[in-house]
């Protein structure tokens, strides 16, 4: 179901069930509302079949596209970690089926001109930061991305953030462990160079955020405070299907 279509649903709703345009019905189902026409029984469960297949007989001719994140970051860096922990995690929690979230973990490292050292990297804050951007960098690539955000997060908010990663089942894997201390760890982190470096404007400080591809000040600004307020801001169809959306997963977290 695509989203510009749901807008058409959660209005209709909002209208027969309050009588007027409110964005905080009381949710009527647990599925998000990206999901309410995506099948009769799940329409009917959310109490929408009749909104849903007026819809669908007139389908939008263009999707409303998600909000695109995009975190350029250190894994030990403090203002990172708050950022991650206080802000993305939540909010991403909350609104993903409107927000597309991308992880970039590199930051302020360097590429050494000459591989002969250890490690081609050398990182703001040391070589466990190396290793802890190296590992984030192999778990988003071989994971499931949502697994692989709850992950990062449990490393990020812990005290330790490289004694975390040992405390997951993933962590003792074999194509994990071949990925942290092979090329592929090092291959990703090259990319992960690229794109740092490939920003326009360039980055003079990390955490860097980027919305829809673009940065803005005022934008990484009012991130670091109330991320959920800009996505929901940023969202092109309605503040009332982004705070609905957030209602009900809440409403799922708590059950």
């Amino acid at each position: 179901m695509k989203l510009s279509g749901i807008l058409a649903v959660l209005l209709l709703v909002y209208t027969e069930r309050s009588g007027f345009g409110m964005c905080h019905p009381k949710p009527a189902c647990r599925y998000p509302p990206s999901q309410w026409c995506r099948s009769l029984e799940i329409a009917i469960e959310c109490r929408v079949e009749k909104q849903c297949m007026e819809v669908n007989a007139t389908r939008p001719n263009q999707a409303v596209p998600v909000v695109s994140v995009t975190l350029y970051y250190e894994s030990l860096c403090p203002d990172c970690r708050e950022f991650i922990t206080q802000q993305l995690f939540p909010t991403w929690t909350m609104l993903q089926d409107i927000m597309a979230v991308t992880l970039v973990p590199y930051g302020n490292a360097k590429v050494h001109q000459s591989f002969l050292s250890n490690s081609p990297f050398t990182c703001q804050h040391g070589e466990p930061e190396c290793r802890g951007n190296m590992i984030e960098a192999c778990i988003l690539h071989l994971t499931e991305r949502t697994l692989a955000f709850h992950i990062i997060y449990c490393m990020e908010s812990s005290a330790d953030v490289l004694s975390a990663e040992k405390r997951t089942a993933y962590s003792v894997t074999e194509e994990f462990d071949s990925c942290v201390k092979g090329d592929l760890g090092y291959q990703l982190m090259r990319a992960n160079a690229l794109m740092t470096r490939a920003l326009n404007p360039a980055h003079t400080h990390v955490p860097w955020i980027t919305f829809n591809g673009e940065y803005t000040e005022e934008n990484e600004d009012k991130a670091m405070s109330s991320l959920f307020q800009l996505v929901c801001h940023l969202y092109k169809v309605s503040r009332c299907i982004c705070e609905l959306s957030a209602l009900i997963q809440t409403q799922n977290s708590s059950v």
